[in-house]
């Protein structure tokens, strides 16, 4: 059985769908943080059948918790704090997206305005809808297609 030592400060991001966990390490912009990263990949769960997890030794307002509740609003987000879990946080959707995702419509302005910030806001929470903010072009979960 792997063994991955304990956090003394950080936060472990836990219930990560399995396989996911390099999208989010990417995401969270992990590679150009000066920290200690641990992904566990396709570990057992008794809730999901496979999860990953990753532990992030750094305080919790360097992570982007908008981007978590983006990718996946089902995550846990576990803060630890003298090598306790002191707080979970609940992720939520964020109501609107900045630089995270593309409008993929050829017409939209963010298509013709290269250094124009690609705006998206929550259309529709139930079935997971961001829509462009100039163009208001659909983008939709991928897990909510899957479903």
């Amino acid at each position: 059985m792997l063994n991955v030592g304990r956090l003394n400060e950080g936060v472990v991001l836990d219930h990560i769908e399995a396989g996911k966990s390099m999208q989010i390490y990417k995401y969270l912009k992990l590679d150009k943080m000066d920290c200690c990263v641990a992904i566990i990949k396709n570990a057992h769960s008794n809730k999901m059948g496979k999860k990953d997890i990753i532990k992030v030794e750094c305080p919790i307002d360097q992570l982007d918790l908008n981007v978590l509740g983006f990718i996946d609003h089902r995550i846990t987000v576990n803060i630890i704090q003298g090598g306790e879990i002191v707080e979970k946080k609940e992720l939520r959707m964020p109501k609107k997206l900045i630089n995270i995702i593309s409008c993929k419509n050829p017409r939209c302005i963010t298509s013709q305005e290269q250094g124009l910030d690609q705006i998206f806001f929550l259309a529709d929470e139930e079935k997971e809808t961001y829509r462009c903010l100039y163009c208001e072009e659909r983008y939709r979960s991928s897990r909510k297609k899957q479903q």
